[in-house]
Parts: C-alpha cells; sequence; structure tokens
C-alpha cells in the first residue's frame, strides 16, 4: 500500500470517527455540564490551597492553578484514561476476526476512529469549558502562533498517545476472555499519573520520577502545560518530541503484540 493511499484511508476513517461523535449531542451537554461542576469545585479546593501555602503551591499561583483545572477538565472529553474502548467489545464477541480480514492495519485503522471521534468532543465540551475559565475563572492564555501551534499539536499527540497506549489494553484480549480488570487497573493509574486530580510536578520526588516513566503524563498533563504557557520555547518542543517519542514506542509495541496475538487467536461460534 502506497503512503498516499494510506493517507487516504486512515483520514476517511479519522472523517468517520469525528461524525460519530458529533451524533451524540445529548451525551455532550451532559458531559459539559458534569466537567463544569466539577471545574468549579476543584477550582475552589486548589486555589484555596494555594493562598493557604502563601499564594504559591509547587511553582503554582492562583491564576496557573486555575489554568490547570479547566484545561484537565476540558481535555477530559478528548484524552482516553478511561481504558475502554470499542475494540475490547469486539475482541470479546469475536467480531475482531472481521477486522482482521481488513486490507488495512487493525492499529492504525482502530486509533484513527477513536482520535477523530475524541477530537471532536473539543467542540462541544473542551471549547465552552475554556471559555468558562477564562470568563469565570480570569484564565490567560498564550496567543501567539507559535504557542498556539504547539498547543494544538500537543493536544493532538496526548489524545492519540492516550488511544495507542488503551489499544494494548484491548488486545491483551488475544491471550484473556475478559480485559475489564485491565482496563479498570489502567483507568486508576491513567486518572492519577496523567495528573487529572492535581499536577503531577505536586507529587514527591520518587513519584513525580515515577510518573515521568511512564507515557499517561504526556497525555494530559502535558497538553495542559504547553497550552496554558507553563512551558514555553525549548522546553514546550522537548515535551511535544518526548510525546512523540512514547506515540513512535506505542505503535512498535502494538505492531509486535498484534502480530503475536494473530497467530494464537481463535475465534469460536456460529
Amino acid at each position: 500500500m502506497s503512503a498516499r493511499v494510506w493517507f487516504r484511508i486512515h483520514r476517511r476513517l479519522f472523517v468517520a470517527g469525528w461524525r460519530r461523535g458529533s451524533q451524540y449531542r445529548a451525551a455532550a451537554l451532559g458531559g459539559l455540564i458534569a466537567n463544569a461542576t466539577f471545574g468549579f469545585l476543584k477550582a475552589s479546593v486548589l486555589v484555596a490551597a494555594v493562598r493557604a501555602g502563601g499564594g504559591e503551591l509547587g511553582g503554582y499561583d492562583a491564576a496557573s492553578i486555575t489554568a490547570y483545572t479547566w484545561l484537565s477538565q476540558a481535555f477530559l472529553g478528548s484524552v482516553n484514561l478511561s481504558g475502554r474502548s470499542d475494540l475490547a467489545v469486539r475482541m470479546k464477541d469475536g467480531s475482531i476476526a472481521v477486522d482482521l480480514l481488513r486490507p488495512v492495519d487493525l492499529q492504525t485503522a482502530s486509533t484513527a476512529q477513536e482520535v477523530g471521534r475524541a477530537l471532536f468532543a473539543l467542540l462541544p465540551r473542551g471549547i465552552p469549558l475554556i471559555a468558562l475559565g477564562v470568563l469565570v475563572g480570569g484564565m490567560r492564555l498564550p496567543i501567539d502562533r507559535v504557542s498556539l501551534a504547539l498547543g494544538a499539536l500537543s493536544i493532538l499527540a496526548g489524545t492519540t498517545l492516550s488511544f495507542l497506549v488503551v489499544y494494548l489494553v484491548a488486545i491483551a484480549g488475544f491471550w484473556i476472555v475478559e480485559t475489564r480488570g485491565l482496563q479498570t487497573a489502567y483507568m486508576i493509574t491513567a486518572h492519577f499519573l496523567a495528573g487529572l486530580f492535581v499536577p503531577v510536578t505536586l507529587f514527591p520526588g520518587w513519584l513525580l520520577t515515577l510518573a515521568w516513566a511512564t507515557p499517561f503524563p504526556s497525555m494530559l498533563q502535558t497538553p495542559i502545560d504547553v497550552v496554558s504557557g507553563r512551558l514555553e520555547g525549548l522546553s514546550a518542543m522537548s515535551v511535544v518530541a518526548v510525546q512523540l517519542a512514547w506515540i513512535a514506542g506505542a505503535l512498535v509495541l502494538g505492531q509486535l503484540i498484534t502480530r503475536a496475538g494473530r497467530r494464537r487467536l481463535e475465534v469460536q461460534g456460529g
């Protein structure tokens, strides 16, 4: 398959995922309300903690912790920290056999659809929450072209990475019948180490080192830092490069595990 054909196919899969995401408008509204509610609660707690610390907490002041709060809520609808995916369902019911017969790569094709669906969530959920943070919380974001470009790239990279890692969880179904336990373990770990509850920079030294040794901060904490302007210039470029490195590693690992799994797949039924 030529590169041109590959990109055309995956572009169409991305668009299909985007359109699929646009069908669930009531769910998007519900997610927006939930994220906004938790945003207000989270902001009040973290801003109070900053003020109790004399106006600074782990390098965050009231303005930067507010930006962290609203951006973490805004990106939550697009980054897969739950571990759930349609692929895991198809692995369990045997319809994965049909996917494997198609002349496209299972890993990249499923990821393209999921990323398209997830990025659509930025329209009904992400952008309104960012606007809410600006209007209510006084959040300020960099608007120069370089920062905006790096921020967009970081969001795309974080979203893509999250689905590539969830893909690894799903294809464990080649060896085990039920992957819900792995999904739960992934959800607990990812929510904590990605920086959803508090910025990972507030972790104690040993836990911060452990977190950065995993891909989870690159899914959420890094996009927040880049978009908020907490990291700029070379620092922003370096963390985006780390995101891309994690993506490359997840792609290679996914290809290896998929090939091994295909050799032992058995689908029963009739």
